[in-house]
């Protein structure tokens, strides 16, 4: 028997190891930023950056967990699905189709409602308080005010209301979420347990309530699909990224992570009666839930919540039953690992 060549899959490493120092090369040099991003000169030093360089891109498959390595690599090869959203976008596809919006009365919410009704789709927003502008933008008959996504009955009751008065629902997006303002660090004594509790149960345990609330109200049209906008802080792997040597912020990333753990379940348990279930980390959107991180909107390409909503609306249109579960990154369409 002949032996088999070993100099394909070395070339193919050699070459993946090249490409890698190459992009770090790339990087421009920033001042060292707290929390979310790792210090530029991170990515370029020791001889071991090569293997995590690698593993950051993971071949081009997964998104780069380093935001403003992320935001720099858009700029540096121009990017434009990152860049310029309006270049790619076209939501002709959702032009009379229902879609359900949790938590769509302000900020990302409210920006993906705008959107909805400019592309022609008849949006229904579910809230805990309406506005006039909210009422005039949908019609006030499509707009569920007085709506907790952690009360159980309220979300059961919604549900059948929203089947009953028009309709089974084509696409159904849980944006509903709640960010706890102070640090979170143990070393400070500044643990809010209650306040993590109540991150998970309107982050993680809020989508899979209105999403099990839908399924049983039959409110669902046939090939439905539930997307549940969670974040990359959701991402375990990254966290030795963006939380590198500061942990913190305990509430929001384990309710993210929850968040994650039940759409990933809730895509196997629900694929065999035809839905489909999409996990999106929105992108850098700056609202007031994200003003905590405004020192660094701009280096790390935070961008207006229309935008943003359109980036959203473009995973939701080219995604389907073949991603279900996925962990999906709207600022560059590539995934972002557990």
């Amino acid at each position: 028997m002949k032996a088999v060549p070993t100099s394909i899959p070395l070339l193919l490493v050699l070459n993946l190891l090249g490409r890698a120092v190459a992009f770090t090369a790339q990087l421009p040099r920033h001042p060292t930023f707290t929390h979310r991003a790792m210090s530029s000169s991170s990515l370029s030093s020791s001889s071991s950056s090569a293997a995590a360089d690698i593993d950051e891109t993971r071949g081009g498959t997964h998104s780069i967990a380093d935001q403003v390595a992320r935001y720099a690599n858009a700029r540096a090869t121009n990017n434009a699905r990152y860049l310029d959203i309006d270049s790619v976008f076209d939501g002709n596809d959702l032009s009379g189709k229902r879609v359900l919006v949790t938590g769509g009365n302000r900020g990302l919410g409210l920006a993906i409602v705008r959107e909805l009704v400019a592309i022609g789709a008849t949006a229904i927003v579910v809230c805990r308080s309406s506005s006039t502008e909210l009422e005039r933008l949908v019609g006030k008959w499509n707009v569920y005010s007085g709506v907790d996504v952690v009360d159980d009955e309220a979300v059961k009751k919604v549900a059948g209301k929203i089947k009953g008065d028009g309709g089974a629902l084509d696409v159904v997006i849980n944006n509903a979420g709640y960010f706890y303002e102070p640090r979170e660090l143990v070393k400070d004594n500044t643990l809010n347990f209650d306040e993590q509790l109540k991150q998970i149960n309107i982050c993680a345990l809020g989508p899979l309530r209105m999403n099990s609330a839908l399924i049983n109200a039959k409110a669902l049209a046939d090939g439905a699909k539930l997307v549940v906008i969670t974040s990359q802080a959701g991402s375990v792997e990254w966290r030795s990224t963006q939380n590198k040597d500061t942990g913190g912020d305990y509430g929001h990333h384990m309710s993210r992570a929850a968040c994650n753990m039940a759409a990933a379940l809730l895509a196997q348990e629900v694929k065999g009666m035809g839905y489909s279930v999409l996990l999106l980390h929105p992108g850098f959107n700056r609202t007031e839930m994200t003003k905590k991180y405004e020192h660094i909107w701009d280096i790390e390409g935070a961008v207006d919540p229309k935008v943003g909503a359109k980036r959203v609306l473009y995973e939701v249109i080219k995604n389907g039953m073949e991603e279900t579960g996925k962990f999906i990154n709207c600022e560059d369409g590539l995934q972002i690992p557990w």
